[in-house]
């Protein structure tokens, strides 16, 4: 079913002893100065049903706005949370890589620290890997239609996968996604070294030169402006190209 897992033991009717899969969904949440979003993001991480156990592993990324101390309180109210802190802010990538680097779990899953995606919809996400039907699912925020989203939002998207499907032969609808659910050890092994933005490309690059299966569901999406926090830039679009550019050639 899913490799890298922890095993028991279960007394079958016979009386022999018999190993157990013991499942467990490894959720990063990396955080950047997000004090007025993160304590609502993990209370929505504890609550949500799923279909397996859950650990939570938030990486605090240098916050200097009082996202540190909101990470510690939620740590101290459930053990089910882990609090990472960085000294200084190197970017969404080292975040992730970070987090990767200390999950243990079978299946291993990106929610970031906004309130854009609803963290209930990855009960839905990690299906297909529980079923062994794919190795690694992208939650697509354009499935379904995105009149809503802003439109340099949608043209950002739409350039870095048009360009991620022309160089690598794939077909996403969505690549630059936050929603990125794959098997832990695949996650483990992926060869990342981007500190910035970039990070989500060379999460497709590497699992695409995996051979790894890769599915796309549709989830809901609700963007929010520059205004209210949100951080990506043009320029962080033009480090993803580089990126694409250079691992295909």
């Amino acid at each position: 079913m899913i490799d890298d897992v922890t095993m028991t033991a279960v007394r079958a009717p016979s009386g022999m002893m018999v190993p157990r899969l013991e499942l467990l969904l490894s959720i990063i949440v990396p955080v950047y100065n997000e004090r007025a979003t993160i304590g609502a993001v993990l209370e929505r991480l504890l609550s949500i049903d799923l279909p397996i156990p859950r650990e939570i592993i938030a990486v605090n990324d240098g916050s200097a706005d009082g996202t540190a101390e909101e990470l510690d309180a939620a740590a101290a109210r459930s053990p089910l949370i882990t609090a990472v802190h960085l000294a200084q802010n190197g970017g969404k990538g080292l975040a992730l890589r970070t987090g990767f680097a200390r999950t243990k779990g079978t299946i291993v899953a990106i929610q970031d620290a906004d309130l854009e995606l609803d963290p209930a919809q990855l009960a839905t996400l990690v299906q297909p890997v529980l079923r062994n039907e794919a190795d690694v699912v992208y939650g697509s925020r354009f499935m379904s239609g995105a009149s809503h989203v802003p439109f340099m939002t949608r043209v950002g998207n739409r350039s870095l996968t048009m360009l991620t499907n022309a160089l690598y032969g794939a077909s996403f609808t969505d690549m630059e996604t936050c929603y990125k659910i794959m098997r832990g050890d695949l996650a483990r092994s992926l060869p990342l070294t981007a500190n910035r933005f970039d990070i989500e490309p060379e999460i497709t690059v590497q699992l695409l030169k995996s051979g790894a299966r890769i599915m796309e569901l549709p989830v809901a999406f609700s963007p929010r402006s520059k205004a209210a926090g949100k951080k990506i830039r043009w320029r962080d679009g033009w480090h993803a190209v580089r990126l694409l550019v250079s691992h295909r050639f």
